[in-house]
């Protein structure tokens, strides 16, 4: 009696869920549009979970039916919504679909629309793109057949569209001038809603503007997209507003106006993060699990059949009719039981699926946005530090011009000024570069003594102009040589003493290298930097060391990035050290640190290699090729080494010097690394195949980090970052000459 009451149980669920199944079968043709009335409008809102819900009913319901046109229109507006979420290969798949039953819907107007949502995919693939062209073409070919000409625009526009992305503006331009023309027409105007006409408008004006800027017709190109703006933010077209907004940026960027360029660059970025929030990428997973559930319904025919298998076993002994009955319900619950177990593991990796492709998008997001900034703060500064080259050794040239003394005074502010925006630009380029972990330290053999004496010289201005005096102290027990990154505690000591002699006024600035710890290879140094300014309150003693804080300063001349001590900090965490400060307000303040260095002990103190080089070549007068396009560049560079009686040589281009250095009598060669046609790192190759002795020394305003290796590489003997110190010039030029003189007599 048991057995028949479990298997009426079976047997009424299997009834009931056969009945559900027929009533959800019972669909009309009026239920197909009032759900494609629902998918149009999510698809126009962007809510793409509610809209792939809606168009997996819409093609259950249609394919039950056998009504091609809705399975046509289901699958291309699937096609449509992965379109939006850059997922070409669903998209590919299902307009494919969408093109097949639009085929045996034998309706021309859908047709056209499939042919054109193909290109759409195709276009956007570099192998595919001529396929994607072919596509629009037989789009165009259906919208004659419609006699509709604004059926015509949207292909025509597609493949303008896709030649501009090729680069092949001319071929562009005739397509979406005919568009426009078309749109402009009576015809198509009448027939249009304002809102409808107006997004049209907005896409042909921002192509047009991509046309006039790869033409190089800036105000033009401005013009369009500007009006193509104006339509889209009106409108709330987020996908247009961020297309229209990538390409002005670019726009702006060639015509020079960075500033207005990366704030459209940030807008871009804003418009395109509405389209993509995370929040509807997780709904459109969820929707994918809910249209893949029949796969669980097929594991629960599974497991009635063995359960069914179970019950014919158990007729077959009445003797263990109990047990078998017993041994079946257990069965059951094992088999829910693991059911739900497995339901509940595929739900968290479906949600594990869901988190990872969250973080590789926001990671890739990130790095895309990180290298964007770091280009464009390396371009900023490489455009800026050109020009300051020119400001600057024109200034150093003048300062020793005998003949302008009553000037000296103004030159020496100039001069002071060229090199504090030079500080600045340098101090935004390093906390850039160390958000993105591109700093690593360096080993090289430097003279500390004479680092510290160059920082105190390179603030004699500042220490004048606020009347204060400066103690340099240098344990002498410290040796004369260490093995370090020695710009990277330049750095660190010209923030440390910049701020010291900015804050401080008619007061004593005392800068203190120690040793505090030695072995036979290194060396712990001590360093201290101690002023009597008005000191740093207690409140504010660890906001100093944040991006862009700063204290109130009485001097405005001076107010800076508040870059300074957060670089110092980062920069001390390199060397594996920390910053120590000890500041009461009124009292002045000590900043602190220790830095482990090894000792180079092949070296000893030797006399400067300017004395040592004219010592053994007073006869001769050495011919120095100075290689660089800019001119103002060339007369500097030129002029500073004519005071040391060089005799020097220009060459405008890569080209040239390659000619001059094979057919002349060159004793060294300043070639400058960006160069139009034959850049300085191609051109240095080139002189190496035929000489491999002369030095070649690179002149750049690019950071060195950027471009050792590839300087390296091209085979030149060593770097000279623009703008530059005259006496360090002269120092790396003589040393150079001397290792060559060497090398000739070997």
């Amino acid at each position: 009696m048991k057995k028949n009451y479990f298997l009426l149980f079976l047997l009424c669920l299997f009834i009931c869920n056969s009945s559900r199944a027929q009533a959800d079968d019972s669909y009309i043709e009026k239920e197909l549009e009032e759900l494609l009335d629902s998918l149009i409008n999510e698809v126009d809102n962007y809510h793409y979970e509610q809209a792939i819900d809606i168009t997996h009913s819409l093609l259950t319901k249609a394919k039950d039916l056998k009504n091609h046109y809705y399975i046509s229109k289901g699958y291309n507006f699937l096609g449509h919504i992965y379109t939006d979420k850059k997922d070409s290969a669903r998209a590919r798949k299902n307009y494919t679909l969408g093109l097949e039953y639009a085929y045996l819907s034998k309706n021309d107007t859908l047709l056209m629309h499939a042919y054109n949502n193909l290109g759409n995919v195709y276009s956007e693939i570099p192998q595919t793109t001529y396929k994607g062209i072919s596509f629009y073409n037989e789009a165009i070919k259906e919208a004659k057949k419609v006699g509709s000409p604004l059926d015509v625009i949207t292909p025509r526009t597609n493949i303008g569209w896709t030649y501009l992305d090729l680069g092949q503006h001319k071929k562009a331009y005739p397509y979406i001038h005919n568009s426009l023309e078309l749109l402009d027409s009576t015809e198509v105007t009448d027939s249009l809603d304002k809102e409808y006409k107006e997004y049209l408008y907005s896409q042909i004006y921002m192509l047009h503007g991509r046309y006039f800027s790869q033409e190089k017709e800036y105000d033009t190109a401005r013009y369009y997209f500007e009006t193509s703006l104006r339509m889209v933010e009106k409108d709330s077209a987020i996908l247009l507003a961020a297309d229209t907004y990538r390409e002005y940026s670019k726009m702006l960027a060639q015509k020079g106006d960075y500033k207005k360029a990366y704030e459209a660059q940030q807008k871009y970025i804003d418009y395109n993060e509405q389209v993509f929030e995370k929040e509807k990428l997780k709904q459109t997973e969820i929707a994918n699990a809910r249209f893949n559930l029949n796969q669980y319904k097929k594991d629960l025919l599974i497991a009635e059949k063995e359960q069914k298998y179970q019950n014919d076993i158990i007729q077959k002994s009445k003797e263990k009719v109990v047990v078998m009955v017993f041994s079946s319900i257990g069965m059951i619950f094992i088999l829910v039981f693991l059911y739900k177990v497995n339901r509940d593991r595929q739900n968290l990796i479906e949600k594990l699926k869901h988190k990872n492709v969250q973080y590789r998008d926001a990671k890739v997001e990130a790095e895309k946005l990180s290298l964007l900034k770091t280009r464009f703060f390396s371009t900023v500064s490489h455009e800026i530090r050109t020009p300051l080259y020119g400001v600057i050794g024109l200034t150093s040239l003048l300062l020793e011009d005998k003949s302008l003394d009553k000037h000296k005074s103004d030159l020496k502010s100039l001069k002071f000024s060229a090199d504090y925006l030079l500080a600045l630009i340098n101090d935004v380029l390093q906390m850039n570069k160390m958000e993105s972990n591109e700093v690593k330290l360096e080993n090289v053999s430097f003279n500390l003594r004479d680092l510290m004496n160059s920082i105190v010289n390179s603030f004699e201005f500042t220490r004048v102009q606020n009347r204060n005096k400066i103690h340099l102290d240098i344990d002498e027990s410290i040796p004369a040589y260490l093995i370090g990154d020695s710009v990277r505690l330049s750095q660190v000591l010209m923030n440390l003493v910049g701020n010291a002699t900015k804050f401080t006024e008619r007061g004593n600035i005392h800068i203190i290298a120690r040793q505090i710890d030695s072995e036979a290879e290194t060396s712990k140094i001590y360093f201290e930097i101690k002023d009597d300014g008005p000191g740093i309150p207690e409140s504010k003693k660890k906001v100093i060391f944040e991006e862009f804080s700063q204290l109130s300063n009485s001097n405005y001349n001076y107010q800076g990035t508040g870059l300074g001590l957060p670089i110092v900090k980062r920069l001390l965490k390199l060397f594996r050290s920390k910053i120590n400060l000890e500041s009461e307000e009124g009292k002045g303040s000590t900043f602190s640190f220790s830095i482990l260095f090894k000792v180079d002990t092949s070296k000893k103190e030797i006399e400067k290699p300017e004395e040592e080089f004219k010592s053994l070549h007073n006869e001769d007068r050495k011919r120095i090729l100075i290689v660089d396009d800019n001119r103002i560049n060339q007369v500097v560079t030129k002029r500073i080494l004519e005071k040391k009686d060089f005799e020097c040589e220009v060459a405008g281009d890569g080209q040239t010097a390659i000619d001059l250095v094979q057919n002349g009598n060159y004793d060294l060669v300043l070639m400058d690394v960006n160069m139009p046609g034959i850049s300085g790192l191609e051109a240095t190759k080139e002189i190496r195949k035929f000489d491999q002795h002369i030095p070649v020394l690179a002149l750049t305003a690019v950071e060195v980090e950027e471009i050792r290796e590839e300087i390296q590489a091209a085979g030149m003997s060593g770097i000279i970052i623009k703008p530059y110190d005259v006496q360090q010039f002269y120092q790396i030029v003589y040393k150079n000459l001397s290792l060559n003189e060497y090398t000739e007599e070997l």
